[in-house]
């Protein structure tokens, strides 16, 4: 290859890397912005915002939402992600056994993972009871505030998990630090308990169950949680559990995971 073809290659690599940042921008900011916003906030050049705008315009990818110029994610996107969850075993497969946990319990059901270094619930199906939980879907939440951040990052190191979590993110929603070492020690439990569950640090009257979903490596690709009043989550804390554990063992074993195949075949639950 020679340079100038490097040149134009790496141009184009640039200009695909910066495509998708304006995407993750607007997803997170989760309002319609103009292209010039979009270049302030983001602090990149406006020139190269409004020809990439005006591309993903062209392509659906991003549409108008007024008359003012503003812009925001395009039915493109939608049509994508919903080719994706056909395909994706862990989302087709994920909301089928929602469906199952809420009938089964009656309680909110959730399906999360992570984005970044941050918390994410991707699919949820509503309880059955007249009193309702349920929480933003993509909405990004520190690690430390969740019942699944303990089985997330069961596969690190000490060091690699303290590398991995931001520093503030350790400060819980109401003030309080939790120690970094407190939170390390419930993961370790979390991980050999194979679940985890607490009092809410972000809702005080609910219950929250985690339990991991494995890839075929073991890692926790991940969870199934059910969000309950916190008296009935304490009451029925075991059944609960069981239920959960017995769609995650299914999820994982169609994710390829060995262990959980084995349980599924001998009609175990771990």
């Amino acid at each position: 290859m020679d340079e100038i073809s490097a040149e134009m290659t790496g141009r184009r690599a640039r200009g695909l890397d910066r495509a998708f940042e304006i995407l993750d921008f607007l997803r997170l900011a989760r309002k319609p912005m103009r292209p010039n916003e979009i270049a302030q906030r983001m602090g990149v050049p406006r020139s190269s915002v409004y020809e990439l705008v005006n591309l993903l315009l062209r392509q659906g990818v991003l549409e108008y939402q007024d008359d003012d110029g503003r812009v925001f994610l395009g039915r493109k996107l939608y049509f994508l992600g919903t080719a994706y969850a056909e395909q994706f075993d862990l989302m087709r497969e994920g909301d089928r056994l929602l469906t199952r946990i809420t009938e089964e319990t009656r309680e909110t059901a959730q399906m999360c993972l992570l984005d970044g270094n941050k918390y994410v619930v991707v699919q949820m199906r509503e309880g059955k009871r007249p009193f309702r939980i349920s929480s933003s879907i993509g909405e990004r939440v520190p690690i430390p505030w969740t019942a699944s951040g303990r089985l997330f990052v069961t596969h690190m190191s000490d060091d690699e998990i303290l590398a991995f979590i931001p520093e503030e993110d350790f400060r819980l929603p109401n003030g309080e630090w939790l120690a970094p070492a407190e939170f390390i020690a419930q993961v370790r439990s979390a991980s050999e308990a194979g679940h985890f569950t607490f009092n809410s640090a972000v809702e005080t009257f609910t219950h929250c169950f985690a339990v991991p979903v494995y890839r075929s490596d073991a890692t926790c690709i991940a969870t199934l949680c059910l969000v309950a009043p916190k008296e009935d989550g304490l009451r029925n804390h075991a059944a609960y559990l069981g239920v959960l554990k017995a769609c995650a063992q299914e999820l994982s074993a169609s994710l390829g995971h060995p262990a959980s195949s084995a349980r599924q075949s001998a009609g175990g639950t771990y």
